[in-house]
């Protein structure tokens, strides 16, 4: 390929933008056919997946005109998508959330999001999604500056090699870490033979989280029963951690219960696990129960942590 010159890689770049938010269906005056713009869409997104939201973070994190927010902010309120309460460190300082309405409007807009990207990679083979999203993030990484994020990964579902990958990565984590025996390698091998076995794609998903190719971390979403789902296997390896992956892990283990229909969510953890625990309560999971148990060679306090979908 020649090189190209200044003029030929702008209209190279513009071009592409133009060809993606056709594909996507940005240019269209309602994101997704919903009720919502996109930046209206935007906003109802970041509100939903942080912790604590004020408009100055939308400003600041998000480049927006604070006139322009303002306003946005306000249509959504008005439609009684959004609302405000004073901080509870600052009462000076309003922070921004999704009502009832606003979270399952939001839900939906995920959901058709999914799709339409869904049915953009159903018609590609493995080694051309791979190349799709390996691209994807080699953008994303060449643009943005690196102090502005620490670092990209990717959430997506299991493929064949992956339920190997997690039973050897729980293993050596638990071992090296807790000193756990190879009886928690077996009960791992177990529940991921087990997931496999019964698998069912309308109930249950596993996400695998990567970063640069390889992947760092997984969960499991599994069914109980029809009203409640079980979060299994957490784990979020040395190299990633910080970065946020075990929160995204678990906040799209969630979502997709909810979407899935179930009404409730347990999962089984352990005191020692601190850092998965605080996850898990940001999440809104409660701690029900607790058992002393000797497993896995150790003496360990097990808990049972419940959240109401």
């Amino acid at each position: 390929m020649s090189q190209m010159n200044s003029e030929q890689e702008v209209a190279a770049v513009r071009a592409f933008n133009r060809f993606y938010t056709r594909k996507l269906g940005i240019i269209e005056p309602k994101l997704l056919h919903s009720p919502f713009t996109l930046q209206e869409a935007r906003i109802m997104y970041e509100i939903r997946h942080r912790p604590a939201c004020t408009a100055t973070d939308l400003t600041r994190d998000l480049g927006l005109d604070p006139g322009f927010l303002s306003r946005t902010l306000q249509g959504l309120q008005r439609r009684q998508i959004v609302t405000r309460k004073p901080s509870k460190d600052d009462g000076r300082v309003n922070e921004l959330s999704l009502t009832a309405k606003g979270r399952s409007a939001q839900a939906e807009l995920e959901r058709r999001a999914r799709e339409e990207v869904g049915s953009l990679l159903a018609v590609l083979d493995d080694n051309q999604r791979n190349a799709v999203v390996s691209a994807m993030t080699t953008i994303e990484q060449t643009l943005e500056r690196p102090t502005a994020k620490p670092a990209a990964f990717i959430l997506r579902s299991h493929r064949p090699g992956d339920i190997g990958w997690v039973i050897s990565s729980q293993a050596k984590a638990y071992a090296e870490e807790y000193g756990w025996d190879i009886s928690y390698e077996a009960l791992v091998a177990e529940i991921c033979a087990q997931f496999i076995k019964t698998y069912d794609a309308s109930r249950e998903h596993c996400w695998i989280a990567e970063a640069g190719g390889q992947p760092v971390g997984s969960i499991f979403l599994v069914k109980g029963s029809d009203d409640v789902a079980k979060l299994r296997l957490l784990l979020v390896e040395k190299k990633a951690r910080g970065l946020g992956v075990g929160r995204a892990l678990v906040e799209q283990c969630v979502r997709a219960a909810r979407e899935k229909g179930y009404k409730k969510m347990t999962l089984w953890t352990q005191s020692i696990l601190v850092a998965a625990r605080g996850i898990y309560q940001a999440a809104g999971f409660c701690r029900v129960k607790e058992e002393p148990h000797h497993s896995f060679g150790v003496d360990l306090v097990g808990e049972t942590w419940e959240l109401k979908l």
